[in-house]
Protein backbone atom coordinates (compact mmCIF):
# COMPACT_ATOMS: atom_id res chain seq x y z
CA UNK A 1 0.00 0.00 0.00
CA UNK A 2 1.31 3.56 -1.02
CA UNK A 3 1.78 5.36 2.43
CA UNK A 4 3.69 8.43 0.77
CA UNK A 5 1.03 10.91 -0.08
CA UNK A 6 3.75 13.23 -2.67
CA UNK A 7 6.48 11.54 -4.98
CA UNK A 8 8.66 14.02 -7.28
CA UNK A 9 8.57 12.86 -10.91
CA UNK A 10 10.71 14.52 -12.84
CA UNK A 11 12.26 14.24 -16.48
CA UNK A 12 14.74 16.88 -17.42
CA UNK A 13 17.59 15.26 -19.07
CA UNK A 14 20.88 16.63 -17.35
CA UNK A 15 22.82 16.44 -20.42
CA UNK A 16 20.94 18.48 -22.44
CA UNK A 17 23.61 20.61 -25.07
CA UNK A 18 21.55 23.65 -26.39
CA UNK A 19 25.05 24.77 -28.41
CA UNK A 20 25.82 21.26 -29.87
CA UNK A 21 22.22 21.35 -30.94
CA UNK A 22 22.16 24.83 -32.57
CA UNK A 23 25.34 23.60 -34.27
CA UNK A 24 23.08 20.80 -35.71
CA UNK A 25 20.00 22.26 -36.58
CA UNK A 26 22.23 25.00 -38.26
CA UNK A 27 24.00 21.48 -40.44
CA UNK A 28 20.72 20.35 -41.13
CA UNK A 29 19.44 23.51 -42.56
CA UNK A 30 22.42 23.95 -44.89
CA UNK A 31 22.43 19.81 -45.90
CA UNK A 32 18.97 20.93 -47.21
CA UNK A 33 19.81 23.71 -48.90
CA UNK A 34 18.64 26.46 -46.98
CA UNK A 35 20.96 29.59 -45.76
CA UNK A 36 20.81 30.80 -42.73
CA UNK A 37 22.69 34.08 -43.54
CA UNK A 38 19.27 36.70 -43.95
CA UNK A 39 18.15 38.29 -40.73
CA UNK A 40 14.45 36.31 -40.58
CA UNK A 41 16.95 32.58 -40.33
CA UNK A 42 19.89 33.74 -38.21
CA UNK A 43 18.84 32.57 -35.58
CA UNK A 44 16.66 29.47 -36.61
CA UNK A 45 19.15 27.08 -35.54
CA UNK A 46 19.21 28.09 -31.84
CA UNK A 47 15.02 28.35 -31.84
CA UNK A 48 14.62 25.33 -33.07
CA UNK A 49 17.14 23.74 -30.68
CA UNK A 50 14.87 25.54 -27.45
CA UNK A 51 12.17 24.18 -29.15
CA UNK A 52 12.76 20.36 -29.14
CA UNK A 53 14.58 20.91 -25.64
CA UNK A 54 11.18 22.23 -24.52
CA UNK A 55 9.06 19.50 -26.35
CA UNK A 56 11.38 17.10 -24.52
CA UNK A 57 11.16 18.43 -21.05
CA UNK A 58 7.97 18.27 -19.11
CA UNK A 59 7.57 20.05 -16.25
CA UNK A 60 8.31 19.01 -12.71
CA UNK A 61 4.97 18.17 -10.32
CA UNK A 62 4.58 16.23 -7.13
CA UNK A 63 2.66 12.99 -7.53
CA UNK A 64 -0.13 13.70 -4.57
CA UNK A 65 -2.48 11.02 -3.40
CA UNK A 66 -5.37 10.84 -1.17
CA UNK A 67 -6.56 8.43 0.80
CA UNK A 68 -10.02 6.94 -0.56
CA UNK A 69 -11.61 7.70 3.06
CA UNK A 70 -15.35 7.29 1.25
CA UNK A 71 -15.27 4.59 -0.30
CA UNK A 72 -16.01 5.96 -3.75
CA UNK A 73 -16.02 3.01 -6.09
CA UNK A 74 -17.46 5.11 -8.98
CA UNK A 75 -15.67 6.16 -12.33
CA UNK A 76 -12.91 9.23 -12.10
CA UNK A 77 -12.58 10.73 -15.71
CA UNK A 78 -10.93 13.63 -17.05
CA UNK A 79 -11.98 14.35 -20.46
CA UNK A 80 -9.94 16.48 -23.51
CA UNK A 81 -6.53 16.70 -21.61
CA UNK A 82 -4.58 18.22 -24.59
CA UNK A 83 -1.20 15.92 -25.91
CA UNK A 84 1.46 17.02 -27.56
CA UNK A 85 3.97 15.17 -28.70
CA UNK A 86 6.65 14.33 -31.59
CA UNK A 87 6.60 11.12 -33.31
CA UNK A 88 9.74 9.39 -33.17
CA UNK A 89 9.53 8.16 -36.79
CA UNK A 90 9.97 11.64 -38.34
CA UNK A 91 10.59 14.26 -35.44
CA UNK A 92 7.06 15.80 -36.76
CA UNK A 93 4.51 17.13 -33.80
CA UNK A 94 1.15 15.11 -33.48
CA UNK A 95 -1.36 16.68 -31.28
CA UNK A 96 -4.58 15.54 -29.87
CA UNK A 97 -6.48 14.95 -26.32
CA UNK A 98 -6.92 12.40 -23.91
CA UNK A 99 -9.08 11.05 -21.80
CA UNK A 100 -8.22 9.32 -18.53
CA UNK A 101 -9.93 7.98 -16.28
CA UNK A 102 -9.58 5.31 -13.28
CA UNK A 103 -12.02 3.22 -10.85
CA UNK A 104 -10.60 3.76 -7.52
CA UNK A 105 -9.16 1.70 -5.52
CA UNK A 106 -7.73 2.71 -1.69
CA UNK A 107 -6.25 6.43 -2.76
CA UNK A 108 -7.32 8.88 -4.97
CA UNK A 109 -5.14 10.93 -7.15
CA UNK A 110 -5.16 14.68 -7.30
CA UNK A 111 -7.32 15.45 -10.44
CA UNK A 112 -4.71 18.12 -12.15
CA UNK A 113 -1.84 15.09 -12.18
CA UNK A 114 -3.81 13.19 -14.58
CA UNK A 115 -2.90 16.39 -17.12
CA UNK A 116 0.48 16.35 -15.63
CA UNK A 117 1.05 12.61 -16.36
CA UNK A 118 0.04 13.02 -19.57
CA UNK A 119 2.62 15.80 -20.42
CA UNK A 120 4.99 14.09 -18.44
CA UNK A 121 4.94 10.76 -20.64
CA UNK A 122 4.46 13.35 -24.13
CA UNK A 123 7.49 15.05 -23.52
CA UNK A 124 9.44 12.47 -25.79
CA UNK A 125 10.11 11.19 -29.05
CA UNK A 126 6.95 8.95 -29.37
CA UNK A 127 4.04 6.79 -31.18
CA UNK A 128 0.72 6.99 -29.39
CA UNK A 129 -0.02 3.29 -28.78
CA UNK A 130 2.93 3.38 -26.80
CA UNK A 131 1.88 6.54 -25.28
CA UNK A 132 -1.38 5.31 -24.16
CA UNK A 133 -0.10 2.25 -22.75
CA UNK A 134 2.57 4.57 -20.48
CA UNK A 135 -0.30 6.48 -18.90
CA UNK A 136 -2.66 3.58 -18.38
CA UNK A 137 -0.01 1.45 -16.71
CA UNK A 138 1.89 3.85 -14.60
CA UNK A 139 -1.57 4.80 -13.25
CA UNK A 140 -1.96 1.58 -12.61
CA UNK A 141 1.35 0.64 -10.76
CA UNK A 142 0.87 3.93 -8.82
CA UNK A 143 -2.43 3.75 -7.61
CA UNK A 144 -3.61 0.01 -7.44
CA UNK A 145 -7.10 0.86 -8.93
CA UNK A 146 -9.62 -1.51 -10.11
CA UNK A 147 -9.45 -0.12 -13.23
CA UNK A 148 -7.85 1.98 -15.92
CA UNK A 149 -8.95 3.55 -19.07
CA UNK A 150 -7.11 5.57 -21.50
CA UNK A 151 -7.74 7.13 -25.32
CA UNK A 152 -5.83 9.81 -27.39
CA UNK A 153 -6.80 11.04 -30.06
CA UNK A 154 -4.70 12.67 -32.18
CA UNK A 155 -3.72 14.60 -35.86
CA UNK A 156 -0.11 13.22 -36.84
CA UNK A 157 1.74 15.95 -38.47
CA UNK A 158 3.74 13.31 -40.47
CA UNK A 159 0.26 12.17 -41.89
CA UNK A 160 -1.03 15.26 -42.71
CA UNK A 161 1.70 17.22 -43.95
CA UNK A 162 3.96 14.28 -45.97
CA UNK A 163 3.45 11.01 -47.33
CA UNK A 164 -0.12 11.09 -48.26
CA UNK A 165 -1.04 14.31 -46.96
CA UNK A 166 -4.68 12.82 -45.25
CA UNK A 167 -5.50 16.19 -43.90
CA UNK A 168 -8.22 16.20 -41.22
CA UNK A 169 -7.66 12.66 -40.38
CA UNK A 170 -7.46 11.61 -36.45
CA UNK A 171 -5.65 8.40 -35.05
CA UNK A 172 -7.76 6.77 -32.11
CA UNK A 173 -6.15 4.78 -29.78
CA UNK A 174 -7.50 3.16 -26.02
CA UNK A 175 -5.66 1.12 -23.40
CA UNK A 176 -8.24 -0.72 -20.59
CA UNK A 177 -7.18 -2.24 -17.57
CA UNK A 178 -8.80 -4.02 -15.00
CA UNK A 179 -12.19 -3.72 -14.23
CA UNK A 180 -12.52 -1.53 -17.41
CA UNK A 181 -11.60 -4.07 -19.38
CA UNK A 182 -12.86 -6.84 -18.28
CA UNK A 183 -16.69 -5.58 -17.19
CA UNK A 184 -18.73 -4.67 -20.20
CA UNK A 185 -21.04 -2.23 -18.23
CA UNK A 186 -17.65 0.07 -16.82
CA UNK A 187 -16.02 -0.32 -20.16
CA UNK A 188 -19.18 1.05 -22.04
CA UNK A 189 -19.61 3.83 -19.59
CA UNK A 190 -15.66 5.11 -19.43
CA UNK A 191 -16.50 5.31 -23.58
CA UNK A 192 -19.87 7.07 -22.63
CA UNK A 193 -18.58 9.87 -20.67
CA UNK A 194 -15.24 10.29 -22.42
CA UNK A 195 -17.43 10.76 -25.83
CA UNK A 196 -16.36 8.32 -27.69
CA UNK A 197 -18.18 5.95 -29.88
CA UNK A 198 -17.39 2.34 -29.60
Amino acid sequence: MQTNTALHVVHVSEDVDLDAAEQAAEQFLHALGISTESESLRNTPRRMAQAYADLFSPRPFDLTTFPNDEGYDELVLARSIPVRSVCEHHLLPFTGIAHVGYLPGERILGLSKLARITEYFSSRPQVQERLTKQIADWLSEQLLPKGVGVVIEAEHTCMTLRGVQAVGSTTVTSTLLGRLRTDARSRQEFFALAGVQR
